[in-house]
């Protein structure tokens, strides 16, 4: 009988189209391998003959890391067989077609994540063996399987906190809230390197890479080593931290609209810090790597963040007779916002009941009393410690102990009209006289002073920009209205980009020396921008999108710029330059788009000029699959 011809390697099919599908990841790409753990694959291996199970052996060896070990869980070697055993790595269930091999391997739910190379061993009898790599493939973290830390039993959830790749980050006042639209991008094709080079530059790799490596497999590892690269504070990491008003050398954090663009550009100049970011660019950033890497991940906005910073629960602010809110050496501060981010996961480091939602703060604080690697993080404060405090009327008293309790009269400022920036600010101060033990009845004489001051992000305040007097004559069960006028000149020129002033006002009642505070913080809107689209978008097809924007400033808008981005719709930015905007002027623009991929798709626009940084709109947009030819 004739020997049997060596079974010899012609081809590989990694399916990658197929498999891509089957482990969400399609929208990666179908050119190259990209799968998530404790999931099956399947790969075609093509020979110059059938495979026979009886006289032929195979074996799979996957390797990722610069010094793969089986020890370190870096590299694994496995046989194939015909039935899978146990839960980790394996190729089986196997099936033969002519001269071809259909294979399917599995990958344990505790596998490193990463690059992966994949070769296969084939041995005829004990001294006879060849190996032949099959290629390459990347694996992440699978939220889809239930024998994941990542795990997460929604299919809801998992297309907000996995699938989505645009969103809106909520920033502002915790009275003028915002959505700002941002283009997370996780799943560019050029977006999962960045990804993993990311890790590959923190300071655990440059340390021990192996041992780095080999620590992959835990996602709370991937978090904390994630968390901290998105700053750029303790090593090479992606943003640079900017809370002053200079950014000459850089990007305002105002102007991103998107993550894309500076993971680009961090790759691209070889791990260099962009300049610059502040908390939500952080948590947007690392949103976009977390996701990609297939951990849920979503952003989080707290508004009035509390920093206390000497452990009593207060914060004390500190005001003059004249209204004016005065500057503190303290540390203490109640930021407008603070945005970080929440990761879901279980918890095998820490006792029973503490799985799901994980806070994660990428953007760098003040190094605690503990260890170097924690840092501060804005918490919630239960209930429980600090009681639940409101007064009953929204009349502000806050020099009294006892909201309006014991003073003669109640006071409120309100706008006139909506705040636009470039215009006159319109407020009234509504004063009501009320009962009292020191005056029951008879009229009361105010003397109110007024101040507006630029209101920072931090919660602190630059010099008075405005100030007035007004003398009020109160009789028991009156009410009065004063207008109050803001001119567009006293603040112009004189606001943070943004563009938030804190009107303040101190009365002192000539009858009993006391004083009473009123507030009223001011976020300036900025003019609107209109985007249309009025046909169907399809993959492939021009689709025309009609912006336009109306300057109602008195104030020309200078160097206007604008930059149109979105994942699936624009491959990177589109970039125009506008020029100069007149007062009372529309300008419109057509630009015409190319969808790239279908499905629900977001088009950010951001129009800047040198008055104002962050005119943003947003489209949805649903792109339809290309038609059959």
């Amino acid at each position: 009988m004739d020997e049997v011809a060596a079974l010899e390697l012609r081809s590989v099919d990694l399916q990658s189209a197929k498999n891509n599908q089957e482990h969400h990841t399609q929208e990666m790409g179908l050119q190259r391998l990209i799968v998530r753990r404790s999931q099956s694959f399947t790969i075609q291996l093509h020979f110059n003959r059938p495979f026979h199970s009886k006289n032929d052996s195979i074996t799979f060896v996957a390797e990722t890391g610069p010094a793969p070990k089986e020890l370190l869980g870096t590299r694994a070697t496995f046989l194939l067989t015909q039935a899978r055993q146990g839960n980790g790595w394996s190729a089986s269930d196997f099936t033969v077609h002519a001269n071809s091999l259909y294979v399917s391997l599995f990958t344990p739910p505790s596998a490193v994540i990463g690059p992966y190379s994949l070769k296969m061993e084939i041995s005829q009898g004990p001294s006879h063996s060849t190996t032949h790599p099959l290629g390459t493939f990347i694996l992440l973290f699978n939220p889809w399987s239930a024998e994941d830390d990542v795990y997460l039993p929604s299919e809801t959830l998992l297309q907000e906190y996995i699938m989505m790749d645009y969103g809106f980050v909520y920033k502002g006042h915790e009275r003028f809230i915002t959505p700002w639209p941002w283009n997370y991008g996780q799943f560019e094709e050029d977006i999962i390197d960045i990804c993993f080079e990311i890790l590959n530059k923190s300071l655990y790799f440059l340390k021990n890479p192996s041992k780095d490596y080999s620590q992959r497999n835990d996602v709370v590892y991937i978090c904390r080593v994630v968390s901290a690269m998105i700053n750029s504070n303790d090593d090479s990491g992606v943003l640079q931290g900017n809370w002053g008003e200079d950014y000459s050398r850089g990007v305002s954090p105002l102007e991103w609209t998107g993550s894309v663009a500076i993971l680009r550009q961090w790759a691209a100049r070889g791990g260099q810090p962009v300049k610059y970011g502040q908390c939500w660019v952080f948590a947007a950033v690392m949103c976009t790597v977390m996701r990609c890497l297939g951990v849920p991940t979503r952003v989080v906005s707290n508004f009035r963040s509390a920093h206390n910073s000497d452990a009593n629960l207060t914060i004390d602010t500190y005001y003059d007779q004249h209204a004016e809110m005065l500057p503190t050496q303290k540390r203490d501060k109640i930021w407008n916002f603070h945005v970080w981010n929440e990761c879901w996961m279980i918890r095998k480091d820490l006792p029973p009941g503490y799985n799901g939602w994980q806070v994660l703060d990428p953007t760098p604080q003040q190094t605690s009393s503990g260890s170097p690697e924690e840092r501060s993080v804005f918490m919630k404060a239960s209930q429980k410690t600090l009681g639940v405090r409101r007064t009953s009327s929204p009349f502000l008293d806050l020099l009294g102990s006892g909201g309006a309790v014991g003073q003669p009269a109640q006071l409120q400022l309100h706008l006139t009209r909506k705040p636009e920036w470039g215009q006159d600010l319109l407020l009234k101060l509504h004063a009501r006289r009320v009962a009292d033990r020191a005056h029951p009845q008879g009229p009361i004489h105010l003397v109110v002073d007024f101040c507006a001051q630029t209101l920072l992000h931090n919660g602190g305040t630059r010099k008075p920009l405005w100030r007035q007097k007004v003398h009020l004559t109160l009789d028991f069960g009156e009410d009065i209205q004063w207008p109050l006028s803001l001119p567009y000149n006293n603040y112009r020129n004189k606001l943070t980009d943004e563009k938030l002033i804190r009107v303040s006002g101190i009365a002192k009642v000539e009858e009993t020396g006391r004083s009473m505070l009123v507030l009223k913080d001011i976020s300036l809107e900025p003019p609107h921008l209109s985007i249309e689209v009025s046909e169907r978008a399809e993959v492939g097809k021009a689709l025309r999108v009609h912006i336009s924007l109306t300057n109602t400033l008195s104030v020309p808008l200078s160097h206007c710029t604008m930059v149109l981005e979105g994942s699936g719709l624009v491959s990177g930015q589109i970039s125009n330059d506008l020029g100069t905007l007149v007062a009372g002027h529309t300008i419109k623009i057509q630009v015409d788009l190319y969808p790239i991929k279908a499905g629900p798709r977001q088009l950010q626009v951001l129009v800047s000029s040198n008055e104002i940084k962050e005119i943003k709109g947003y489209k949805d947009i649903f792109v339809a699959a290309a038609r059959a030819p």
